[in-house]
């Protein structure tokens, strides 16, 4: 039987194909405040500007492909039963080659209706409608008559892949967090579900805030990083 791994990815992971994130910018993404585009309170207060910043996010996934870092989470799957944990909403994991995806924060090329806010207020993945690169405008409707809106999770909602994450990381005999710096709650404290025989190795050329005697720390970027990861496991195999 495969050993379970978890591998838990990060902004670092999909910086390296090109896509920016709004912490490499002084809370600004692609020159806007994050709080306009990226929390439900900026959806109300200008869901146009939302939808239109989202369709140029979506659009840019076509321009970017999955880089080394995303390829080498993939070939894990030849020797461990891995499961990949992420913050990222873009779809470069899946396009590397990663089977079983837990998307934290949502996906960029999935909408759903306003008025389904997440799994735990009602929503099922029924209701979560794949429109790939295609846009989305203001008057475009749901089955149920709503708006549809981005399926992102946004600041100031609840994030329901959360328990799944946590199942995963449990029964994970290795964990392996690559491109974070650990700070963006409640992934952030996904580590510490970790059994204590599992060893935890952590790849971000950043330092990141944990204390914990399981930690190997491989301070580099993610491509450079998993090369690392790999020689060890290539030659225990």
């Amino acid at each position: 039987m495969k050993k379970k791994l978890v591998v838990l990815t990060g902004a670092g992971v999909s910086a390296e194909s090109g896509i920016s994130t709004f912490r490499d910018s002084d809370g600004l993404w692609e020159n806007h405040n994050v709080e306009d585009v990226a929390s439900i309170d900026g959806w109300y207060r200008d869901p146009a500007l939302v939808l239109d910043f989202y369709n140029a996010r979506r659009a840019q996934l076509g321009t970017v492909r999955p880089n080394a870092a995303h390829y080498a989470i993939a070939s894990l799957e030849q020797n461990y039963d891995v499961t990949v944990v992420t913050q990222n909403v873009d779809n470069l994991h899946e396009r590397a080659g990663s089977t079983r995806i837990i998307h934290l924060h949502g996906e960029l090329t999935k909408v759903r209706p306003e008025n389904c806010c997440n799994e735990m207020d009602g929503f099922s993945e029924e209701t979560v409608f794949d429109i790939g690169a295609d846009p989305v405008h203001l008057g475009d409707k749901a089955p149920n008559g709503a708006q549809l809106r981005p399926h992102i999770v946004w600041f100031g909602e609840a994030v329901p892949k959360i328990e799944a994450a946590i199942d995963a990381v449990e029964a994970a005999d290795v964990l392996l967090i690559v491109g974070t710096s650990l700070q963006v709650y409640p992934a952030a404290g996904l580590y510490r579900y970790a059994r204590m025989s599992a060893p935890i190795y952590i790849i971000d050329p950043k330092d990141v805030p944990v204390r914990d005697g399981r930690v190997v720390h491989i301070k580099d970027v993610a491509t450079k990083g998993m090369e690392q990861f790999l020689k060890p496991l290539a030659g225990s195999e």
